[in-house]
């Protein structure tokens, strides 16, 4: 296992969520924190350290900075409605999140080089940003000249289908064509991700 997977794992068990395909399958094995008293019992974590888990749990998640975050966290607590609901819909929003939903990735560090890398298209335009917001009715696709690569063609066989969640509601993906459209905003009920969201607003409330 090379340095940065062993990374990945050790923080998937830390957060108690898997960040990878590989982390999941050593989670199952060892579902416990990293290091020798990971088996051990541990006394209550204060109120401040729950809460910093939490943020940092959403953070590993979709695989952003701090300042990445708590700018989304200023944008949400403007937003009408619940504040930890709006900030994950609008994670949730980025272009690096909605190639892996649609199921063109294994993980989210592998959508983001995509976007990097140039393969990825929104309405017939190259966008290079992770952290472009797509809005709805945006038609997400591979660039033609990138589709041939192997890459791609495992993505368009399915070949990813069982280490991802199902596609939620607010994408419409033709996998073969490689393509996804946000055909609505995402809901935080139908976003597959592992977090109390009242938690991180709490955390960066009492800041």
């Amino acid at each position: 296992m090379s340095n940065t997977s062993r990374s990945k794992t050790r923080l998937s068990r830390a957060l108690g969520v898997a960040l990878t395909p590989k982390a999941a399958r050593h989670m199952e094995k060892r579902p416990y924190a990293p290091g020798e008293h990971g088996r051990t019992k541990r006394k209550a974590d204060s109120d401040y350290s729950v809460r910093l888990k939490e943020k940092q749990r959403l953070r590993a998640q979709y695989g952003i900075r701090e300042k990445q975050l708590k700018i989304a966290f200023e944008e949400a607590r403007r937003h009408k409605g619940l504040t930890g609901e709006n900030l994950v819909e609008i994670l949730e929003s980025r272009l690096d999140a909605l190639v892996l939903r649609a199921g063109f990735a294994r993980s989210t560090a592998q959508a983001r080089q995509m976007v990097v890398h140039r393969h990825i298209m929104v309405d017939g335009k190259i966008v290079d940003r992770p952290s472009f917001r797509v809005k709805e009715g945006q038609l997400i696709h591979v660039k033609t000249r990138s589709e041939s690569s192997e890459l791609f063609q495992v993505a368009a066989a399915g070949g990813h289908a069982e280490v991802l969640p199902k596609v939620p509601g607010y994408l419409e993906v033709e996998l073969d064509k490689l393509q996804a459209r946000l055909v609505r905003a995402p809901k935080r009920a139908e976003i597959p991700v592992t977090c109390e969201v009242q938690l991180v607003v709490e955390y960066y409330s009492g800041r």
